[in-house]
């Protein structure tokens, strides 16, 4: 369900409040926050000389090392007084990346986040089963606001406790699910444990993010819990979950929410910008945000903008669903890879489960990988035999997708470490 008009405005009218939200917004950036007045300054640009959009390619890009070198609160753009929510990343690469919202911010984001979980087919009366994470980490507590600004009522189970979830899901009878990908595949496995046919409940929609998946991966949870399974994206540093959204209608390519972030993709190496239909990075800019504006944010996801018309009837550009990142990626003998592309090898195969995990290692001056990957009870039942042609199998699909060779071990049930909320794909034994 479209929640606001601004959803539907004709293109020439969104970029007139774009321009207007974007001027007011680097003003702002060049009169409170130090680091955007420097960084400016040395590129010999004042806010008076933005006239259109297209003068956004003259301002500054940030970085994830520009709030970290800024930590916590340098790129802040109000007083103190004012910031009544901080939020934070993990910090597992270095300081964690602070950001801050005023009472405002939070409204915003609540409605932008109601806006998201209605294009994802809620709505008022809807029971919201919220298995994201609370606490410093965006997930739980945007959605949790979101929901109960669009009138659903909100079970905040938050991460873990998987046996528990899966009662909660059983005797609240909620109609929507939140919670990572990975996540939503563990509790359809503990429901096959425990002899639970999650397609008989209620549940109707799951809206997953926080971690890259495939459409494969799709079917499978849709297949698993008998549900529509909707892909959201957002970044804490940009606001949080709510940046942007699939619709329920046509589940191709997620609706940016560009009344309020402008949105470019650019070259990973050169940073020009590039036009639609080609992938490159995403790099976005707060338009309405008090606590943190941000200019260009690199965000070092790979996805390609698609300005076409949605039969949904927003006109809010989408982007495809996110390829990789550029910091995630592997380069294994000279050969890019990422962790995506092994997870779509795996999940074609269905004698594999969804349970996964990458390892890298150095021998000598050559990095190499190994994939470590759980077997179906089906196949564990055939035997070890099995499990290494089945292997073999998939080493041989990696090697004609991304042309590396390494090996595929399959395991049996419950040998791959499970996750309470992102999973982890890789161990790097480079840096041990």
């Amino acid at each position: 369900m479209i929640l606001h008009q601004v959803e539907t405005l004709p293109r020439e009218d969104l970029e007139k409040l774009q321009l207007r939200r974007l001027k007011n917004s680097v003003e702002r950036c060049y009169a409170n926050v130090p680091h955007y007045r420097q960084a400016m300054d040395a590129l010999g640009f004042r806010p008076h000389q933005l006239q259109s959009l297209a003068d956004l390619v003259h301002l500054p890009f940030t970085s994830k090392s520009d709030l970290r070198d800024n930590y916590p609160f340098g790129l802040f753009a109000v007083p103190s007084e004012q910031v009544v929510r901080i939020h934070a990343s993990s910090g597992t690469t270095g300081k964690p990346t602070v950001v801050g919202y005023t009472r405002r911010d939070i409204d915003t984001w609540s409605d932008l986040m109601a806006r998201t979980l209605s294009a994802a087919g809620l709505g008022a009366g809807d029971r919201f089963h919220n298995a994201y994470g609370y606490g410093l980490f965006t997930g739980g507590l945007g959605f949790h606001y979101g929901a109960e600004r669009l009138g659903c009522t909100v079970i905040p189970m938050s991460g873990g406790q998987t046996r528990k979830q899966l009662m909660l899901l059983q005797d609240f009878a909620p109609t929507g699910l939140g919670c990572t990908p990975s996540y939503a595949l563990n509790i359809a496995e503990e429901a096959s444990r425990e002899a639970v046919d999650v397609r008989k409940l209620p549940l109707r929609v799951g809206v997953f993010g926080a971690e890259p998946w495939t459409e494969a991966m799709r079917q499978e949870i849709e297949s698993r819990l008998g549900i529509q399974a909707i892909d959201i994206y957002g970044l804490s540093e940009i606001i949080g979950p709510g940046v942007s959204v699939e619709c329920i209608e046509a589940k191709h390519g997620l609706h940016i929410w560009e009344d309020h972030f402008l949105v470019e993709v650019v070259n990973p190496d050169s940073g020009e910008p590039l036009p639609y239909g080609e992938e490159g990075e995403l790099v976005f800019t707060s338009l309405t945000k008090e606590a943190l504006p941000i200019i260009r944010y690199r965000t070092r996801d790979l996805s390609v903008l698609d300005p076409t018309p949605c039969r949904c009837g927003r006109t809010h550009v989408r982007m495809r669903r996110i390829t990789g990142r550029t910091d995630d990626m592997l380069i294994i003998r000279g050969v890019n890879v990422f962790p995506s592309q092994i997870e779509a090898v795996l999940v074609e195969d269905a004698e594999l489960s969804p349970f996964y995990q990458i390892e890298v290692f150095r021998e000598g001056s050559m990095d190499s990988m190994m994939v470590n990957v759980e077997a179906t009870p089906a196949l564990v039942q055939r035997g070890a035999e099995a499990m290494v042609k089945v292997g073999k199998k998939a080493e041989k699909a990696i090697k004609d997708l991304v042309g590396v060779t390494c090996p595929v071990v399959v395991k049996g049930i419950d040998a791959v470490p499970r996750s309470q909320g992102k999973a982890v794909r890789v161990i790097d034994h480079r840096n041990r």
